[in-house]
């Protein structure tokens, strides 16, 4: 087969659970025989690109060039199949898709809030979601966002965790009497109201963060004011910062697709106290510490310095998040039973996890010529920009004049 993945997002390195879990797939794919390409936004500098090195990437940071970028390779390369990550905020991409492979369109559900439909959606589009809907197939990462995509679209979406853990063994890196209370991506989506007002509450423990992709000014003024607060640097190996880890905090108050970091720190035996929001609770596997959160409903008409819409904060009480830290960090036999229950549910679920199973889903799917769709019309971001100017100049000149 020939495979062309594309998103928004960077692949170099890899950012986030999204693409992460993508790269795993086509590894697999490019290990397996088949020819794999990637276009995606531009990389960072001195940015290292971890792949199969027979995987070509073509990366734009211009969302036109990335649109014709998919359309070239689409023409050039003749994918049996082109999936379309939800990293698409704009939805340019799927569209663009959808007209040049028509019958030949895999959307990679992994993030809600980049879906162009449902109640969690940042950019809601009904002309994107009926393309969703229309597609040769969607996966999804956990049977929470299955169940979403069905409830919202009316269409069957396929489950396919991405095998992102390793193949183990897994260390054991639970300690009761070490280590930090850590959060990873402290920002207002990921619940870092809670996590500081329990550091405030805590003094006497230390607490940790690793800065991510939704960290603003804000966010790092307000945690460097706390004495108790360290900074962790980020790391290429997650085992870097698990390995101070005694306890991970999770108190997300968007919807979550999965929870990636839940099971990693899981499979090392490190106790994880997270909020049920979306597949949160999925990926704790029936362990303790799921603490209910009023999540985010709506948000507001203006952004951050990430470009990331601004949220209407609910209220939360920080004082069930206190006592489950007091209560594993003041109890060891409570610590060293959820500790021991992580790791043997997250050991289990891993376990499960096959690299082949995309592959298998690709090859069952029909081929094209039997699914195939009506073509769409082409969108204006896969025009070259001399062709919209031409039409911008075109649909001047037909306003009446009065």
């Amino acid at each position: 087969m020939r495979i062309l993945l594309t998103a928004t997002a960077s692949y170099a390195p890899p950012r986030g659970g999204a693409t992460r879990s993508n790269l795993v797939w086509l590894d697999h794919l490019a290990r397996a025989g088949h020819a794999c390409r990637i276009v995606c936004g531009a990389s960072g500098p001195s940015a290292e690109l971890r792949h199969h090195e027979s995987i070509q990437v073509l990366a734009a940071d211009e969302p036109a060039r990335r649109v014709q970028l998919l359309r070239q390779q689409i023409k050039e390369f003749e994918p049996d199949w082109v999936l379309v990550s939800s990293e698409d905020l704009a939805h340019g991409l799927l569209r663009e898709a959808h007209h040049c492979a028509p019958g030949r369109v895999v959307y990679l559900a992994h993030t809600p809030q980049f879906f162009p439909f449902g109640p969690a959606s940042w950019n809601p589009d009904r002309h994107a979601a009926d393309l969703v809907a229309q597609s040769a197939g969607i996966v999804a990462i956990g049977r929470h966002m299955a169940d979403y995509i069905e409830r919202e679209l009316r269409r069957t979406a396929a489950v396919i965790h991405p095998p992102i853990y390793g193949k183990g063994p897994f260390s054991r890196l639970g300690r009761f009497d070490r280590g930090l209370i850590v959060m990873l991506n402290p920002c207002a989506v990921k619940g870092i109201s809670i996590f500081l007002d329990a550091a405030r509450r805590l003094p006497a423990h230390e607490f940790g963060v690793v800065f991510g992709w939704g960290t603003t000014a804000e966010d790092r003024h307000d945690l460097l004011s706390l004495s108790n607060m360290r900074i962790l640097p980020n790391a290429r190996d997650i085992e870097d910062i698990l390995r101070r880890t005694r306890v991970l905090l999770m108190p997300s108050i968007w919807h979550e697709g999965f929870g990636l970091i839940v099971m990693e720190a899981m499979l090392r035996g490190i106790p994880v106290v997270a909020s049920d929001s979306g597949g949160l609770k999925e990926a704790k596997r029936a362990t303790g510490y799921v603490i209910p959160v009023q999540t985010i409903e709506r948000y507001q008409p203006a952004f951050d310095e990430h470009a990331m819409p601004k949220p209407v904060m609910p209220a939360n009480d920080v004082a069930p998040w206190v006592a489950a830290i007091e209560e594993l960090l003041g109890d060891r036999a409570a610590y060293e039973r959820e500790s021991a229950a992580s790791r043997a549910a997250a050991v289990e679920f891993v376990a499960g996890l096959d690299a082949a199973e995309m592959e298998r889903y690709l090859t069952a799917l029909p081929p094209a010529s039997a699914a195939r769709s009506t073509p769409e019309p082409a969108t204006i971001e896969s025009l070259s920009p001399e062709k919209r100017a031409l039409l911008l100049q075109r649909l001047r000149a037909r306003r009446p004049v009065h």
